[in-house]
């Protein structure tokens, strides 16, 4: 047990910012989903516990992508000093931060891991109530190849905030609850992201896709068509149109993430030149 009486678990606010970049910056026993850059943000729209001694933060617990009845862990960590503890840590504060997401209507909470064989965290998380649900693939391009142009008769335009029903319709219809976004998701998405795009038969929203750069590295965030307008060619054209993208930007590889049973998903990427990659991820979840 953490002995230490003067240690203090309370919620983070965007007040902890400044203590949690230190950490961040001094301490090798840091887990995070998120950028560096995004802390603050973070800390003030999603629940956060930390353990201080005094103004000090020993170790913190942040959740993200609260979309009830799901959420998932951003980031974890503790002092260098106290690395050799962090199971402790994580029974300090696990307890509270599931507590916080219960009464915000989270029912399940999720942990995602980029390395199946040694991810520094899984043997614990499984240790405590958390169970392996997916695991994942990751690809990279290295090119800018497109071997088909797909469906044309679909239309392809910006995204527009009147979009919005339609594409939380396509949300639901194409993944499982803990995968998606909520309204103001996509709002946020189409705040900071530089390409947001929908695919239309004229009428309809039947597809999505969204991406970004960041240094140099193409980033295919999300691709979704409706499940009742599959093998018509729109996967195929929201990824060359994703491909021009990445071009238009210079950026010297394109990667994405894909769960290892969407085998739909992995003949499209692998059609346009995309090729697997190591380490394997994984997904974890635990009831709260």
């Amino acid at each position: 047990m953490i002995r230490n009486q003067a240690i203090a678990v309370r919620q983070l606010t965007s007040a902890d910012r400044d203590g949690l970049l230190r950490l961040f910056h001094t301490s090798e026993y840091i887990y995070h989903r998120f950028a560096l850059e995004e802390l603050g943000k973070l800390l003030a729209r999603a629940p956060g516990v930390a353990a201080f001694s005094g103004t000090q933060v020993r170790g913190f617990l942040l959740s993200h992508a609260v979309v009830p009845p799901c959420a998932w862990i951003a980031g974890f960590g503790v002092t260098w000093s106290e690395g050799h503890r962090y199971h402790q840590y994580l029974d300090l504060l696990l307890p509270v931060l599931c507590q916080e997401l219960h009464l915000a209507g989270v029912e399940r909470l999720y942990y995602s891991g980029s390395d199946l064989e040694f991810d520094w965290l899984k043997d614990a998380l499984l240790a405590r109530h958390f169970h392996m649900i997916t695991t994942l693939r990751s690809y990279d391009k290295t090119d800018f190849s497109i071997p088909t142009n797909g469906n044309q008769q679909v239309i392809v335009r910006p995204f527009r905030s009147s979009d919005l029903d339609a594409v939380l319709e396509v949300e639901a219809a194409c993944f499982e609850p803990h995968w998606r976004y909520d309204a103001a998701g996509f709002l946020e998405i189409q705040a900071t992201y530089p390409y947001f795009v929908v695919a239309t038969d004229g009428e309809r929203v039947i597809g999505y896709q969204f991406n970004t750069v960041e240094q140099g590295i193409g980033y295919l965030v999300r691709i979704a068509v409706h499940p009742d307008y599959h093998s018509r060619g729109i996967g195929a054209r929201l990824m060359a149109e994703a491909v021009r993208f990445f071009a238009s930007h210079n950026v010297w590889k394109i990667v994405l993430n894909t769960e290892e049973q969407n085998y739909h998903a992995h003949r499209l990427y692998e059609w346009f030149g995309f090729y697997l990659v190591h380490p394997r991820g994984f997904v974890l979840e635990r009831a709260i």
